[in-house]
């Protein structure tokens, strides 16, 4: 995908002077008393914002947070928390600015943070006079925020139309790449986990996916129905029976390719939905009427393994049991090692899957962690992102 690099104009000096806004995602989750407990997406922002002011620009950055309502400030919305945090990760003040979007007083080696765009009235309906008005505060305009690039609000998208110069931020960068080499030109065979509780969320996500890759892995209450579509008892267990002919339809497709959707041969069961619940290893045509499907069984684990060996490529979206407790974990467990045992390229996505990640403790073995969450659904899907389709059409 051609869009232009935040890097590229930084490289050719095209950046010092210049007043250069970031949309970055600084959403991050907060403790009753807003406390920050988590950091990642505002450490992983200072990349762009370091090359900005090392570049000589006046630097604005702006994120939403939460989902307040539009032109109603409560001091719960404010971006207070992150503007601390910004300023202790950067070594040095950053200033909150309110009612921005009429001006903004920043100097060529400063920064300053613009508080919570979301309380901007028209920013979710991509108003044009809103976006008018932020890109006449800018001569660069820098998306950094992938997951927020499934959505054309004022602060993604009409700014991007209307901005002297519209480019990708290092981190967006960074997900076009890992995208166009997990999708758009993979290394073979290609191989896609995907897991969760309902088929009815990724159905088309499944249906796009059947049409590309080589090996298809369910996990979770998607399985379910796939085990019900091959006619195979799943007692009481989270499914969709409704969308059996579709799950079947998966199958089919994926068997015209010459390509597979493999079935577990065993599951680990329990009676209840409980931590503490006496997990069962079965094989998959024995569960009982009062059976609770809650990982797949170490034999069916140590095949899925194999097949990710082999693979040239993985795409992994969500944990294959209920991870969370001990006895339903080792199906996750085993996938998640076997991911970075793999000479494969691999990207994940999704907050369970990062989830997962970080219990393992494999963050450094995948090839490319998303933070994008319905952004990287929606790309798994085959559509295009609002923010990827604008910024392509200004690199032109």
């Amino acid at each position: 995908m051609n869009v232009l690099r935040f890097a590229d104009l930084v490289a050719q000096g095209r950046v010092c002077g210049q007043r250069v806004f970031i949309r970055a995602d600084l959403n991050v989750p907060q403790d009753d008393a807003g406390n920050i407990t988590e950091d990642t997406r505002i450490r992983a922002s200072v990349l762009c914002i370091r090359m900005a002011l090392d570049a000589g620009a006046a630097v604005m950055v702006t994120s939403h947070l939460g989902r307040p309502t539009e032109g109603e400030f409560k001091p719960e919305d404010s971006l207070a928390p992150v503007a601390a945090r910004l300023a202790a990760l950067l070594g040095r003040p950053v200033p909150l600015k309110s009612n921005w979007v009429g001006g903004v007083d920043v100097q060529p080696g400063e920064v300053v943070l613009l508080e919570n765009c979301r309380l901007n009235k028209g920013e979710k309906k991509n108003s044009e006079a809103l976006a008018r008005q932020m890109a006449a505060l800018t001569d660069i305009f820098v998306h950094d925020a992938f997951g927020t690039a499934h959505r054309a609000e004022a602060s993604t998208y009409g700014i991007a139309q209307f901005a002297p110069v519209a480019c990708a931020g290092p981190l967006l960068a960074a997900e076009i790449d890992a995208i166009g080499k997990a999708l758009a030109a993979p290394k073979r065979p290609l191989v896609a986990i995907v897991a969760g509780s309902k088929v009815s969320t990724k159905l088309t996500i499944l249906q796009s996916l059947a049409k590309n890759v080589d090996g298809l892995i369910v996990g979770g209450g998607i399985a379910n129905t796939f085990l019900l579509a091959q006619g195979l008892p799943i007692g009481k267990s989270l499914a969709e029976p409704d969308l059996v002919d579709e799950a079947r339809a998966v199958i089919d497709a994926m068997k015209a390719r010459g390509a597979e959707v493999p079935i577990p041969v065993d599951v680990v069961c329990a009676k209840a939905f409980k931590a503490d619940a006496p997990a069962t290893v079965k094989a998959v045509a024995e569960v009982d009427d009062d059976d609770l499907i809650l990982d797949i069984g170490p034999q069916t684990a140590t095949l899925l393994a194999h097949k990710l060996a082999a693979a040239g490529t993985i795409v992994w979206n969500g944990p294959v049991g209920v991870f969370e407790f001990d006895a339903f974990a080792n199906g996750t467990k085993t996938i998640a090692r076997a991911i970075a045992a793999s000479d494969a390229f691999s990207i994940a996505g999704g907050g369970d899957t990062l989830a997962a990640i970080a219990k393992y403790g494999i963050d450094k073995d995948v090839g490319y962690i998303s933070t994008g969450g319905g952004a990287f659904l929606e790309v798994l899907e085959g559509k295009t992102l609002p923010a990827f389709e604008i910024l392509a059409r200004r690199a032109q």
